[in-house]
């Protein structure tokens, strides 16, 4: 009997996930691109054992779902200074899913990553010299959609996207992209 009593407690031990100051961040190019840095921190501070666990090997399926519960009894709760359970929750399954991806898949982002930084060197030049990231992260997926098919034209401003033949792009290249023009602006931003 007290052998069944502490293997049950450390297979829940195991299986209950914490969040602690050492939680795994939240990738910032895997967050939506509305999202802002208070709503990160929050999700972070919510799912950071999570994130560890995805981290380490675990599924996504069942993961996401205990994330997704916690953000919204936190919600329900009033512990999220306001923000809604629509964006958390959009932030932190991009986060659980970009990780597992990462995890599942590190030699395809090593290479996208060594690819994107050619293709594009120079937009990445211009936002380091100040350009505005949202209007490089148009520039960048055009140059990206156009290196897949060069017949690619951006839509017309309003546009029905139901109309746009916008070419299948990797997970990992938006992710990829983001992290390059996130660490791009860095380099701009004044210390």
């Amino acid at each position: 009997m007290k052998k069944q009593i502490i293997t049950l407690a450390l297979t829940t031990a195991l299986f209950v996930p914490s969040a602690t100051a050492n939680a795994a961040p939240i990738p910032r190019e895997a967050a939506p691109i509305n999202a802002t840095e208070e709503q990160i921190q929050i999700v972070e501070n919510l799912i950071g054992g999570y994130l560890d666990e995805i981290n380490a090997g675990a599924g996504y399926g069942m993961i996401a779902n205990e994330a997704d519960t916690k953000i919204y009894k936190a919600v329900l709760s009033d512990q999220t200074n306001g923000n809604g359970y629509a964006i958390l929750s959009a932030i932190s399954q991009n986060a659980l899913r970009t990780c597992r991806d990462m995890y599942m898949r590190p030699e395809v982002y090593r290479q996208t990553e060594e690819n994107l930084k050619v293709l594009l060197a120079d937009i990445l030049s211009e936002v380091e010299n100040g350009m505005d990231i949202d209007e490089a992260r148009k520039q960048a997926h055009t140059k990206i959609y156009q290196s897949i098919n060069p017949s690619y034209t951006p839509p017309a401003p309003h546009t029905d996207f139901c109309y746009v033949d916008t070419p299948a792009v990797d997970m990992a290249v938006y992710a990829v992209t983001n992290k390059l023009l996130i660490e791009a602006q860095t380099v701009h931003l004044p210390k």
